[in-house]
């Protein structure tokens, strides 16, 4: 695979980032993906994804403020790097190149 290959969760992970803004972080991620597409990740699989994303130069972390609330830890906040952006617009131009033409073909089967 290639390094700017995104698979399906990494996509979801950073469309949720979108979609959340300055209010992205990992619950928030977590919670948007359940509402949305229905999917509940694990805390280690969310996190891992997001350090892999970080690592690829897709996203970057910030710490919030400590919350007493939260036992003083403090929330990672992610926003997309422009590089993001530009592999979230590829990865999407890559879908719908391979979906056009075929829509109709699935509501009468494939074979």
């Amino acid at each position: 695979m290639s390094q700017d290959y995104l698979g399906e969760f990494e996509q979801m992970i950073l469309l949720c980032i979108v979609r959340l803004g300055d209010t992205a972080y990992g619950l928030a991620i977590r919670n948007e993906l359940e509402e949305v597409a229905g999917r509940r990740p694990s805390s280690g699989s969310l996190y891992t994804t997001l350090d892999r994303l970080e690592q690829k130069g897709l996203l970057r972390s910030e710490a919030g403020n400590a919350e007493g609330r939260r036992g003083g830890r403090r929330r990672r906040y992610v926003t997309l790097t422009p590089e993001g952006h530009s592999q979230l617009r590829a990865a999407r131009h890559r879908l719908l190149a391979l979906w056009d033409g075929i829509e109709g073909t699935l509501d009468r089967g494939l074979g």
